[in-house]
């Protein structure tokens, strides 16, 4: 079985942006984005309810991380304040067969600029060739074209179209998942 450690805590950057560890001080610009009907629209989760409701989700993010289950970043702008504006990790992660599942999420001012690709581009990265997953999967809504453009762009293929398998507000939903497999680096692999 695959064993990770996230002690101490990966800070990652990219060109724009940092990806941190969450602090409770997150919480109220985290709840504002879980709160958005454009960023929650293909979650399929209710929104985030409180400032309150947030803190406990940061609480889970950083317990996964202390216990070595999961990962999430808080992605803020590498220069000025260290203002959350999305998130990136890797939450359900199988360890036993090498793979997690990458979820993440951007503030809608940020979209479309990119951002997500450098995020998402560093974030595989560390989890192919540091914490050394053979796959990533993404459970994604088939609706959602920028998120399914995203992944599609990093390489990863369509695995599986499940039809009505998700029980949400009354209604059966589909999902479609997607994989991607590490990359070959060189002769070595490395």
């Amino acid at each position: 079985m695959l064993s990770v450690s996230f002690q101490p805590f990966p800070v990652l950057e990219t060109e724009r942006l940092l990806l941190r560890r969450f602090s409770e001080a997150d919480a109220e610009a985290l709840f504002h984005i879980r709160s958005l009907d454009d960023v929650i629209r293909y979650l399929d989760r209710d929104k985030t309810a409180s400032v309150e409701e947030a803190l406990e989700m940061i609480r889970k993010i950083n317990s996964g991380i202390d216990e070595d289950r999961s990962i999430t970043w808080a992605i803020s702008p590498r220069k000025g304040p260290e203002k959350l504006i999305g998130t990136i990790g890797f939450w359900r992660m199988d360890l036993a067969h090498h793979r997690g599942e990458v979820g993440y999420l951007l503030h809608p001012e940020y979209q479309r600029q990119g951002l997500m690709q450098e995020a998402l581009g560093t974030a595989l990265e560390y989890a192919f060739y540091k914490m050394r997953l053979h796959s990533v999967e993404a459970w994604v809504n088939p609706d959602n074209a920028p998120s399914i453009g995203l992944l599609e762009k990093n390489g990863f293929v369509k695995e599986a179209h499940y039809r009505e398998n998700y029980y949400y507000r009354g209604r059966f939903l589909d999902s479609a998942v997607y994989s991607l497999l590490t990359p070959l680096r060189g002769p070595n692999n490395e």
